[in-house]
């Protein structure tokens, strides 16, 4: 009888391990994946990106459809977007607003952007009237009003445009 309780307990021990190690592996192999997914999209090596907990949050909302006020996957607009991607990834409250987020930049010129330095834009003449998270190699991410949650280079003929200003969170 004790060696069936034994016998009982060890399986149970060695079936409860060997679960975990696996979920420990599948994670693990997620944020290789998501690695490789962004390196490839920002045409960088693997070893540049640093912050995979980034990549992966911005895995999780990618095409997550706008919505003006939108604060989750069923919808989500621009500052809401960051407002959340700053939360989650750095641990780090800013105001919810396009229009407050400006205020707590320490601006920078295009060039000396940095991964997770904010980068707005003045969309129908309404200075500040969108905002996105720089990442690396000229992309950025951001809510787009037409495809959602995406990822673009800051460059791109439409939008750059309007590109008004950037700037790391002070």
């Amino acid at each position: 009888m004790q060696k069936r309780i034994l016998l009982y307990f060890l399986s149970t021990f060695l079936f409860i391990s060997c679960s975990s190690k696996k979920n420990l592996t599948q994670s693990s192999k997620n944020s290789t994946t998501v690695v490789q997914k962004y390196a490839r999209l920002m045409d960088v090596p693997k070893k540049k990106i640093k912050n995979p907990e980034l990549y992966q949050f911005i895995d999780e909302w990618l095409g997550t459809r706008y919505q003006f006020g939108g604060l989750s996957k069923n919808g989500i607009d621009c500052s809401g977007f960051t407002y959340l991607l700053y939360k989650e990834v750095y641990n780090k409250n800013i105001p919810r607003n396009t229009s407050e987020q400006i205020n707590i930049i320490k601006r920078k010129y295009e060039g000396q952007l940095k991964e997770g330095d904010l980068v707005f834009f003045d969309y129908d003449k309404k200075k500040f009237s969108h905002v996105g998270v720089f990442l690396q190699n000229g992309y950025y991410v951001h809510a787009s009003t037409r495809k959602g949650v995406m990822v673009q280079k800051l460059k791109d003929p439409y939008t750059y445009k309007y590109f008004s200003r950037g700037g790391s969170v002070k």
